[in-house]
């Protein structure tokens, strides 16, 4: 089966081709227009992937020499994400399997990282913990199998990526925060020692104290400067991060001490951070359980994950029409369930 996927979430136009699971072609375009602003601004993401999905479709079938005509099933994401950005993929998205009477497939985004780790050669095995960490969302899961999805907590206010985002602006590093901090975190050291939300609910997240900590503490540092000789920009990223990264770490480590996984699934562009990653790899040394890690170009937003996600429905029986209309929320057209 071959399928043609877009990915329009956002701010990446993405478009991938895969004969089954395998990737054949995975382009993505990033719009580097919201640096200026500090942010995503949603109408120019939106003019932005106007532009470009129909010449990267054309190159992706190019390159994966594979014809028009040719593809089995189309899908594209339906959300969550930029309701405008959604659009403009998933009408087109619609309109090309229209016009080669194919069927089409409208993807959950975050279902599409959640099974980004199948993309691997070697790949999660169910039931796996999946830990989402994404500039949206952060999550973490049950997954049992490619239809049984329960969730066991979430963010109760900021996602991970997005308190990198905010951090990273506060701070002056700009904008993407993610891999901003993280290339200052590595020449500074993390001796202050910002808090991490202790919450009733057990798996639930929350950044937002994190985040008016090192506002406060950022303040304190640009105003009375003479207290902070031995401070610096740097030092106060790389704290920032290890507390962030933490508060994953010690969900994730109460989530697999009560109940059984066969695997450890992080996904999301949060996934990419490389303090995350060697803390993973200690828990999976230590617990002797696999971790996957998506490869770096699965991580962020990406067609292939929704091509991926597409097949898996069609291999489940799963019949779409092409009267889906786009959803900017979680719990819409998924199979996410709260346990």
């Amino acid at each position: 089966m071959k399928i043609l996927a877009i990915e329009t979430s956002c701010d990446e136009t993405s478009v991938a081709v895969l004969e089954n699971d395998e990737v054949l072609v995975n382009l993505i375009s990033s719009q580097e227009i919201h640096k200026k602003f500090g942010g995503v601004v949603p109408e120019l993401s939106s003019r932005a992937h106007l532009q470009i999905v129909l010449p990267l479709v054309k190159s992706a079938l190019k390159k994966s020499h594979i014809k028009k005509e040719e593809i089995d099933l189309v899908a594209a994401t339906a959300g969550p994400g930029l309701i405008g950005a959604l659009l403009v993929g998933l009408t087109f998205g619609k309109s090309f399997a229209y016009s080669i009477n194919k069927p089409f497939f409208p993807v959950n985004h975050i279902e599409g990282h959640i099974f980004s780790g199948f993309l691997m050669d070697e790949k999660p095995e169910y039931p796996f913990l999946c830990l989402v960490v994404s500039g949206g969302h952060t999550l973490l899961l049950n997954g049992e199998s490619p239809v049984k999805i329960f969730q066991l907590g979430s963010t109760i206010d900021d996602a991970a990526g997005e308190a990198f985002d905010k951090v990273s602006k506060l701070i002056g590093l700009g904008y993407p925060g993610g891999p901003n901090i993280e290339k200052q975190s590595k020449l500074g050291k993390d001796f202050i020692d910002f808090p991490i939300a202790k919450l009733n609910s057990k798996y639930d997240f929350s950044y937002s104290g994190l985040k008016t900590a090192v506002l406060r503490y950022y303040q304190d540092f640009t105003s009375h400067p003479e207290n902070y000789k031995e401070v610096s920009i740097n030092d106060i990223a790389s704290s920032f991060q290890k507390a962030a990264v933490n508060a994953l770490i010690e969900k994730l480590l109460l989530a697999i001490s009560e109940k059984d996984f066969n695997s450890i699934s992080v996904v999301g562009g949060v996934a990419a951070n490389s303090l995350l990653q060697s803390k993973l790899k200690e828990i999976g040394d230590k617990k002797k359980i696999k971790i996957v890690i998506p490869a770096l170009e699965y991580c962020g937003d990406n067609a292939a994950m929704i091509g991926l996600r597409a097949y898996q429905l069609f291999s489940e029986g799963l019949v779409y029409d092409y009267e889906t209309n786009a959803f900017p929320s979680l719990h819409n057209n998924t199979f996410i369930t709260k346990q």
